[in-house]
C-alpha cells in the first residue's frame, strides 16, 4: 500500500495549507490560501527542488507587475549591458539626489542586512530558462526585492564575494503568485495595483508578454483595449481585496504615459489624486503630478486645478517650465490667496491667519519666511504702483 506524500509546511511561510488552516486565520493568510488553491488546481505541486544560487545566476522578470529597478537603469540591465552589481551601484548613486529612490534603497538595504543577522527566511521562486549566451539563467517569479536587497548590500558594503540565496524551482511561473507575494511583502502603490490587475487579466486571457517591447508598461496597458474574460472580476476580488469598481478605476490609471507612471509609482502618489490628474488636459499631467509630490496636493486640490484649467485658456508648458521654482511658489501663493478670499467674514479670516501663523512657528519656518514675504510684498507693491 503506497503512502500518501505529506504536504510540507513551514510556519515561516506566508500561506497556510488547508490541512492546517483554522477559522481564525487572518485575512492575509486567507488571501494567500485562495491564491494558492487557484494555482495548484491548474499546475499541481508548485515546488520541484530547492537550490542555493548567486544573484549573478538569476534574472528578474521584466514584466513583474511591481517595478523595482529605475527605468534609467533597467533597460541596460535587461539588455545585458550591465550586471546586477553595476546596476545596484548606479541605483545607489541615483538615490543620493532622489527622495523617492532613497526610501526604496533604505528599505532594501535593511532587508539585505537582515539576511546577515537572521538568514533568508523566505526563498526566491522561479524557473530555469535559456539565456542569450546559450546557457541557462534562473528567472525570478517571486522575491525580486530579496534579490535586489542582496545586490545592493554587496554594492553598498563593497563585498568581494557574492552571497548565496535560497531559491525554489517551480513547475510553472504564475502572475497570481507574483501578485500575492507583492501584496504581502509591501502594500503596492496605486500604479503597482493597476499593473497587477492588468497582469491577472492578461494571464487569464492567455496573452504573453512581448519581450521585444522597450516599454514594459505597454504590455500592462494592452489590457485597456481588451474585454475582461468571463468570470474574471469575481475570481480576482479575493486576491486583490478590492471591489470591482475600484479595480476598474485603478486599471484606468494605465492611460498615463510610462514616465509619469514610474514617477507616480516611485513617490506612491494616491489613486484618487491620479484619477483627478487624468481629468486635466494631457499637457498638464506632468505638472500636476509634480505638484502633488512636492506640495502634497490632495485629490480635491487637483480637482480645483481642473476647474482652473477650464476657466482659463490652456497654455502648453515646456518640461523645463514645469519644475521652475517660481511656478511651484506661485501655485502655493495662489492656493493661499484663494483660501483666504473664500473665507466668509473678517472674523473667520483672522482665525485662519492666526492658525497659519501658529503653523509657521511650529514648523520652524518663521526665520526664513518673514524676510521672503517682506521682499515679495515690496516687489508686488512696486509693480502695482506702476499700473
Amino acid at each position: 500500500m503506497s503512502r500518501r506524500k505529506r504536504t510540507r509546511y513551514n510556519p515561516l511561510e506566508e500561506s497556510i495549507p488547508e490541512s492546517v488552516a483554522t477559522h481564525e486565520v487572518d485575512t492575509e493568510h486567507t488571501v494567500a490560501a485562495i491564491g494558492r488553491e487557484m494555482e495548484e488546481a491548474e499546475t499541481g505541486p508548485v515546488v520541484e527542488r530547492i537550490e542555493r544560487l548567486q544573484p549573478s545566476k538569476m534574472l528578474p522578470d521584466r514584466f513583474q507587475p511591481r517595478r523595482i529597478l529605475p527605468s534609467a537603469i533597467r533597460s541596460r540591465f535587461f539588455a545585458g549591458e550591465i550586471d546586477c552589481y553595476q546596476a545596484a551601484r548606479e541605483w545607489l548613486r541615483m538615490a543620493k539626489d532622489d527622495a523617492g529612490w532613497r526610501a526604496q534603497i533604505d528599505e532594501l538595504l535593511a532587508m539585505g542586512g537582515s539576511f546577515e543577522e537572521h538568514g533568508q527566511i523566505k526563498p526566491i521562486t522561479g524557473v530555469w530558462v535559456s539565456a542569450d549566451d546559450g546557457g541557462f539563467v534562473f528567472q525570478i517569479e517571486t522575491g525580486e526585492r530579496r534579490y535586489w536587497a542582496a545586490c545592493l548590500r554587496v554594492a553598498h558594503e563593497g563585498l568581494d564575494e557574492e552571497p548565496l540565496l535560497r531559491v525554489e524551482v517551480v513547475k510553472a511561473p504564475s502572475r497570481h503568485r507574483q501578485v500575492i507575494e507583492n501584496r504581502h511583502a509591501q502594500s503596492p502603490s496605486a500604479v503597482g495595483q493597476a499593473c497587477e490587475i492588468a497582469a491577472l487579466m492578461l494571464e487569464m486571457k492567455g496573452v504573453e508578454p512581448d519581450y521585444t517591447l522597450d516599454d514594459e508598461y505597454e504590455y500592462f496597458r494592452s489590457a485597456l483595449s481588451k474585454r475582461s474574460p468571463r468570470g474574471f472580476w469575481p475570481k480576482v476580488e479575493p486576491v486583490m481585496q478590492l471591489s470591482v469598481r475600484r479595480m476598474q478605476q485603478l486599471i484606468d490609471l494605465l492611460k498615463l504615459p510610462a514616465s509619469l507612471l514610474e514617477l507616480a509609482d516611485r513617490y506612491r502618489v494616491p489613486e484618487r489624486v491620479l484619477r483627478e490628474v487624468l481629468t486635466l488636459p494631457h499637457e498638464s499631467w506632468e505638472e500636476a503630478i509634480w505638484m502633488a509630490i512636492q506640495q502634497g496636493l490632495t485629490s480635491d486640490e487637483i480637482a480645483q486645478l481642473a476647474e482652473d484649467e477650464k476657466a482659463t485658456k490652456p497654455r502648453r508648458r515646456t518640461d523645463d517650465a514645469i519644475r521652475r521654482p517660481e511656478r511651484i511658489a506661485f501655485s502655493g501663493i495662489r492656493r493661499f490667496a484663494r483660501a483666504a478670499i473664500n473665507v466668509a467674514d473678517d472674523k473667520g479670516l483672522r482665525q485662519m491667519l492666526d492658525d497659519v501663523a501658529d503653523e509657521v512657528i511650529v514648523q520652524g519656518l518663521a526665520e526664513e519666511l518673514l524676510p521672503l514675504l517682506k521682499r515679495l510684498a515690496q516687489l508686488i507693491e512696486a509693480r502695482r504702483s506702476r499700473l
